[in-house]
């Protein structure tokens, strides 16, 4: 097994050259990364192998972590990293949203699974600054702050899963509060054993008006009294990938709830976590094409494969390996660019249309670049031995959770073309570094096909391949225009080359429909 290292000089590079966020401290930033790194590398990615091996596991009704997964969490907690962006007032530590990025892709590059256990409390102490009373906020973000509750997204259930009209779960008021009873399904977190509560934001029916009737409820796993709420554990999925991520089955019977923001606004407020979650897992693709490519990397630049040569100097390796270093490099700029946006809040239909963008392109690139790593390593690829095997099995859920990649198109080639605003701040946003480009151009003639079909869903995979590569060029001018700054300035030059080349083939495919 090749040990796992933070790519800290390619996260630097792509915070300071292709995020454009006006006095952000880079060096603060840099520190706290390498910071989190140094506690990624010696105890959170050792545990990686052990959490697939062992899995997340359903006993006495209650669910338990593998070995070892307890105690890194404590420390995770004790160092302060769930609070990193929490408000100063509650605890937190305040800092910006592309520090969290930098943690956030070193964390998932580390352990994907254990990543997606805790990484939902930013988005839920979101939410509670956004919709929640100053009651609200004083209860629940400080134990989300001190790690003392970790925090899940209860949307799906049985039958409905991208479909949100279809829910069932009911929320009753009593009183002052309110209780939850239905099922919800694919829970990541909705039990274990190393916080001492979970806060659970429940998205129920409250009305009959379709999605009017939804609202957004905070439902503890514990009450007042410290006794456990009624949220029980029915099952956890036996999974591809992401073993030791338990993917729970919840039932709520009568569970004590709170109704937070308007009744019927639920589906507002809990995109407000979704949004942040879809930012997540693209990150945390950027993190699996990332580490495939290092895996890659050191193993051919160390086998030697035919008249002394190493496996690197072969041409058709060499190919491989630049095209996973480029999608790599490519979509964690693509992320950083979204994650900058949303620091900025000054573009918020720049943020529409790059969110779902950013979520397909790179979790696209994440098993894409398994897959490439895994045939670099031949049949050692396919062994679990180097670890290529997980990378692929846990990076496939990336492009399925948090709305599916055909979802995310099927939206930009309908809803977004027609509000118009989203696609004219992405066309402004490029009409300067790539005005003249024949895929600036590309992409408008595409925009107006799509937009005068009869059909439109039928472009939308080919529509959202047209515009992922249109802001991967984008983000590539902005690297090869600073590449000199980078450690290793012709690798940069190098794969801005082949992106170019890339984002070519994507216009003649869109083309040839």
């Amino acid at each position: 097994m090749i040990p796992f290292r933070a790519p800290l000089d390619d996260i630097a590079f792509s915070l300071r050259h292709v995020a454009d966020v006006p006095d952000w401290d880079a060096e603060l930033s840099g520190e706290i990364a390498a910071h989190f790194a140094s506690f990624a590398e010696a105890e959170l990615a050792p545990l990686n192998a052990v959490g697939d091996a062992q899995g997340a596991r359903l006993e006495n009704g209650r669910v338990r972590m593998p070995d070892g997964f307890k105690a890194a969490y404590a420390q995770f907690a004790e160092q302060g990293w769930p609070g990193l962006t929490a408000p100063e007032a509650h605890g937190g530590q305040e800092m910006d949203s592309l520090t969290q990025a930098a943690v956030s892709e070193i964390y998932s590059g580390a352990n994907h699974a254990m990543q997606m256990v805790t990484g939902l409390v930013p988005g839920a102490i979101g939410v509670l600054m956004r919709y929640g009373t100053p009651e609200q906020q004083a209860q629940n973000i400080p134990p989300l702050v001190s790690g003392e509750w970790l925090s899940t997204m209860a949307l799906t259930e049985a039958g409905a899963g991208s479909d949100l009209s279809r829910i069932r779960c009911k929320a009753e008021r009593t009183g002052d509060t309110w209780s939850i009873t239905g099922e919800k399904i694919f829970i990541s977190g909705g039990d274990q054993n190393m916080s001492r509560g979970i806060l659970h934001l429940v998205l129920a029916r409250s009305g009959d008006d379709g999605l009017g009737g939804l609202s957004l409820f905070l439902c503890r796993s514990e009450r007042a009294d410290r006794t456990r709420n009624a949220v029980t554990v029915t099952r956890i999925e036996e999974k591809l990938g992401i073993h030791a991520s338990p993917t729970c089955q919840l039932s709520f019977d009568g569970a004590e709830a709170e109704l937070i923001g308007a009744e019927g606004a639920g589906l507002a407020a809990m995109f407000t976590m979704m949004n942040h979650a879809r930012l997540d897992v693209a990150l945390q693709g950027v993190a699996h094409a990332a580490r495939a490519t290092d895996i890659a990397r050191t193993y051919a630049a160390e086998r030697v494969q035919g008249r002394g040569l190493t496996l690197d100097q072969h041409p058709d390796v060499a190919r491989m390996l630049d095209q996973m270093d480029m999608l790599a490099v490519g979509a964690r700029g693509i992320a950083h660019f979204a994650m900058a946006v949303l620091e900025r809040g000054d573009a918020p239909d720049l943020l529409e249309a790059l969110t779902p963008v950013a979520k397909y392109f790179c979790t696209e690139a994440a098993t894409e670049a398994a897959d490439l790593g895994i045939q670099v390593l031949g049949g050692y690829g396919y062994l679990e031995e180097y670890g290529l095997a997980q990378i692929w099995r846990d990076a496939r859920i990336c492009r399925i959770y948090e709305g599916a990649n055909g979802i995310h198109a099927l939206a930009l080639a309908t809803r977004l073309l027609r509000q118009k605003a989203p696609l004219d701040a992405l066309d402004a946003a490029c009409a300067g570094p790539l005005d003249g480009t024949p895929m600036l151009y590309g992409w408008r003639r595409a925009r107006d096909v799509v937009e005068a079909a009869d059909a439109p869903a039928k472009l939308a995979d080919g529509f959202m391949q047209v515009t992922a590569e249109l802001v991967n060029q984008l983000v590539w001018h902005r690297i090869d225009a600073a590449a000199s700054q980078h450690p290793d300035t012709a690798r940069m030059q190098r794969l801005a080359a082949r992106a170019s080349r890339r984002s070519l083939v994507a216009l003649a495919k869109f083309n040839a429909i």
